[in-house]
């Protein structure tokens, strides 16, 4: 039980987060200032697989687990996976966006670290 409260918890968290990672997407373009309308446009792309990426993984542990449940071996390897994905962008962001102005990137390890987590002990408990 606490297994699939554990997974189904962060890949909806993720998936929010993935979300609203995308949704302000245009106000942090501007928060660059004066750039280049391809610097523009290369941050716009970057910020928009990064929503779209977590959006994908929280989707992709959602439907694994509804479809084949939490407790066969290929659900156990798509957690994992997943897991670690996003701890690795957890790394990548702390060392990179953590250190922005933006406060909500500051989160972004946080959020990924903590659902990285929930996914790998949904896997142990």
């Amino acid at each position: 039980m606490i297994r699939g409260v554990m997974i189904y918890a962060g890949s909806i968290i993720i998936i929010l987060w993935g979300i609203a990672h995308i949704l302000p997407m245009k106000s942090v373009v501007r928060s660059f200032g004066p750039i280049s309308r391809e610097s523009k446009r290369i941050i716009t792309m970057e910020w928009i697989v990064e929503g779209l990426t977590l959006c994908f993984i929280g989707i992709l542990v959602f439907l694994i687990t509804i479809l084949g449940g939490y407790r066969n071996s290929i659900s156990v390897i798509v957690y994992r996976s997943s897991a670690i994905m996003l701890f690795i962008m957890a790394i990548l962001t702390l060392l990179t966006g953590a250190r922005t102005s933006i406060i909500a990137i500051r989160f972004c390890p946080l959020v990924k670290t903590a659902v990285a987590v929930m996914f790998y002990l949904g896997t142990i408990l």
